[in-house]
Formats: C-alpha cells, structure tokens, sequence
C-alpha cells in the first residue's frame, strides 16, 4: 500500500507536466485565432492603460477625470480593431485633441459674441455652447481627415470644465499620446508580427521527414524540399521501409545461388543477414540518388534511412520522425476503397503536422497556389505558410472561401485579410457562392497546386454530414496537398 502511494506520488510531477503542455497547446491554439487575440488584447491592456493613467492623473493636478470616458472607449477602439478605419494613432490623439480644442473655442467664440453661458434649470452647459462644439468638431475632422467618433465626446466634456479648460486640453493631448504610442508598439511589435510569435508551423516545421511510397515518391520528395528549402534550418529525410517479404525473397535467392555453386554455409555471412544488408543496400542506394537530386535542384542538406516494415508502416514512420527530430511529415496520397489508405489515417491520427500530397502533374515547381480555407485557426495558418514556402517570393497565393448566403460575405472577407495579414507578401482573397467543390473544378486547372485541410479537426459526425473538400474534389486536374495540424 505504502510503496504504490509512494509510486503515485512519483508520478504525479510528470502528470502535472503532461497537463501543463496539453493547457499549454490548447491556449496557444485558441490564441492562433485573431478574434481571440483581439479580445485578449483588449481585456489586458485597456484596463492596463486606463489604470496607468488614471495613477498618472491621482498624482497631478494637470489630468481631469473627465477625459477617461472618451479614453477608455477610444482605446477599445484601437486595440479591438487594429486595422481599422479608426485604428490610426495619429488620428485618435488628433481627434480627441481637435474635439477638445473646439469645446474650448466655443466657449471663447460665444462668450465674445455675447450669447454663451445662457443655462436652463439645472443645467451647468449652455446648450449654444454644445451646439457650436459639436459643429465645429465635424467641420474640423472633416477637413483634416480626422473622423474620430472620440472627438464628439472630447469637445462636450471641455464644456463642463469651467475655467480650467486649457489645462483639460492639454491633459487630453498627453493622456491620448501615452496610450497611441503603447498601441503603436503593440501593433508593431507584436500584433502586425503574431504569425512570428504566435504559429507555430512559420518557427518549424523545417525537418521534413518522407515516407519514399508509391509511383509519386519523387514528386512529393521534392514538394517536401521547397518546404524545408524556406528555412535556414531545413533538412529532408527520406525514410524507405523495406518489407519483409523482399528479405525473404532475397535470402531464398541467396541460397539458391549457394546451391548452385555448393557453397559451404559455414564460410561468409548468414544468408538472413546478408539479405538484409543487401535489400537495404539498394534502398539506401535509391534514396542517395534521389537524395543528390533534391540537393542539387534545391539546395537543401538530405538525410536517409532505411528501416524494416514489421508491423504498422505508419508507426515506423512516426516513430523514425521523433528519432530524427522531424516535425513534419510529408507522405504521398494514397487511397483505398474510394477513402484514404490506413496508412495515411494513421498518420492524420497522430499529434504531428502531416501533409499528404497527390501529384497528378508530375510538376516539381509550384509557382500557382490556391488555398481553400474553411474556417479560421492553426490549420488554416499552417496551409498559408506551407503554400508561400512552395511558391516561394516569385509565385502567387490565392485564397478561397465559400459562403451559402451573400449576407456572410462581409464576415468570410474579414476572416480572409485576417488570416493573410500576419504573413508577408501578396495574397490575393476571393469569396465565392459556389460549392468549393464547383469553385475548386473551375479555378484548378488555373494553378499548380491546391491546398486544403484535412478536416481532422472536426467530429467525425460532421465529417459524416459534410465529407472533407479532398475528397470531393478526387478528379480535379492538380496537384493538391492535404493538410493536418497535429497538437
């Protein structure tokens, strides 16, 4: 009893850790998401901001209370939509200073004419002044381009601040300079930067591991290359599994040769051994060929290893993966009674990123790339990054959404510039009403690949009610890469 506490209690460290990763995964995951990026952003720092000025103004006379209302609601405008209309620094301090400056004016303007200053019951704000205020804010953000809805607030709350207006003028420019220059680091150095920071897939994914099956072997060796060739770091290995029924018809050759010469079998290697080493002796040699191609095309360094198909082939191909520190694993398409090979399931079902790529063109250069996104998160991230690598800074990468009703146009639009705008380069968006099965048949045979995702991500119901865009787009004429994200 003792010594299985004591063991449970050993283990429960590593428990801990497990866990700690699996949270860890999952919030980074969910953090990929630029909307959530954008509420996490706001719930941080514009209650930081306001905190930090309302402590800068607790220990000065010079800042009035009355500009954090416009404050706290500009701010949340910035930092909630950083590429928006209203997301300029210099319009936002520009704005609450010009409607600040015209609440003053107003007061000076209808004091000089004698009108001002004239109060109901109750009432501490001429409502002449209010008028003039707000009049001559929307004459001046118009004129300098300054349209912030901020500025409106900014010009009515200088009216309440009696015979202390200038200094509430200059409090408004200070307060939304500090906060404009916190939002431009922010947008500089992290959020216009998030795709380094944040995906996963633009920091790895680099050492590239092939499964070297099938007639498209070299085709998606090399398409394996231009991913790993993007980064300094990128290495390829070419992993062949040798079966054992080719051993063994090697080793019966082997003797029969013994046989024939009348060999003595106690001299030289056993003919088990000598089978193996010389099966994989042709292996290695076929991957070596392959291997000076990949360099000699793409310059990037080729590893290669032989190993034995006992058991599950995806297991030894896992398995070599975490061996040779590979975190990508890019495997030719295979199906099976109309659905995908077990071989490739298991590799899907597997926490590591896997691409399963069908080559119909028996093209090695992919200047053309159309990426089918569905919905926005890490996957949707790892097939941008995989097309631009591909494309390199020569090609082009279009993107695709398809919407049921034109009412979701606006909303796939944004989710579009949303996913495209961490990555440098052009991208070109479309949004169609067409089925993507449709879409992709039309505008296909116009590329020299199509990316798309492997549903992975979704329940098997949905995958049930809606079969994956792969496998409805099985006679289309190009080469199309299928993406999973593992965890």
């Amino acid at each position: 009893m003792l010594s299985d506490l004591r063991a449970r209690l050993d283990r429960l460290p590593a428990r801990i850790r497990r866990v700690e990763r699996r949270e860890l995964r999952e919030f980074r995951r969910w953090v990929e998401h630029t909307n959530n990026l954008l509420h996490l952003s706001v719930l941080l720092f514009v209650p930081l901001l306001i905190t930090l000025v309302t402590y800068i103004s607790n220990a000065s006379t010079l800042l009035s209370f009355l500009l954090f209302p416009p404050l706290a609601s500009g701010t949340y405008t910035l930092f909630s939509d950083p590429e928006g209309k209203y997301a300029s620094p210099s319009k936002f301090v520009g704005g609450m200073t010009a409607g600040a400056v015209c609440g003053f004016l107003a007061i000076e303007l209808t004091g000089l004419a004698g009108v001002g200053g004239a109060t109901s019951a109750g009432v501490q704000v001429s409502a002449l002044d209010a008028g003039v205020s707000i009049f001559l804010t929307g004459a001046v953000t118009w004129a300098l381009d300054l349209e912030e809805p901020t500025a409106f607030s900014t010009a009515l709350l200088t009216l309440l601040t009696g015979g202390a207006r200038g200094e509430y003028v200059l409090s408004v420019v200070l307060s939304t300079a500090f906060v404009a220059t916190a939002f431009y680091a922010w947008r500089e150095l992290f959020y216009d930067r998030r795709a380094e920071y944040l995906y996963r897939t633009t920091q790895g994914d680099d050492h590239v591991l092939v499964p070297v099956r099938g007639e498209t072997a070299d085709e998606t060796a090399m398409f394996a290359a231009r991913i790993a060739a993007a980064h300094d770091a990128g290495k390829v290995v070419l992993l062949d599994l040798v079966a054992e029924s080719e051993i063994v018809e090697a080793e019966a050759g082997i003797r029969r040769d013994e046989d024939e010469t009348a060999v003595d079998e106690t001299v030289g290697k056993d003919p088990a051994t000598e089978a193996q080493e010389q099966v994989a002796g042709q292996a290695a040699m076929r991957l070596e060929r392959l291997a000076g191609r990949i360099q000699t095309r793409v310059g990037v360094p080729c590893e290669v290893v032989v190993a034995s198909e006992s058991g599950s082939p995806a297991s030894v191909v896992l398995q070599t993966a975490t061996e040779a520190n590979c975190d990508l694993v890019v495997t030719p398409y295979e199906e099976r009674h109309g659905s995908l090979s077990p071989f490739v399931k298991s590799l899907f079902d597997d926490p590591i990123d896997v691409v399963a790529f069908r080559s119909v063109s028996g093209r090695t250069r992919w200047r053309r790339v159309l990426v089918a996104v569905a919905r926005p998160g890490d996957n949707a991230h790892a097939m941008l990054d995989f097309a631009q690598r591909v494309s390199r800074a020569a090609g082009t990468v279009s993107v695709c959404t398809c919407i049921d009703t034109e009412s979701h146009r606006r909303r796939a639009e944004s989710m579009l510039l949303n996913l495209v705008e961490p990555f440098d380069g052009t991208f070109e968006t479309r949004v169609s009403r067409d089925s993507i099965q449709r879409f992709l048949s039309a505008n296909a045979p116009s590329h020299d690949l199509v990316v798309v995702g492997a549903s992975t991500d979704r329940t098997a119901a949905s995958r049930f009610l809606a079969p994956p865009t792969f496998e409805k787009i099985r006679d289309v004429d190009c080469d199309v890469a299928i993406v999973h994200r593992g965890g």
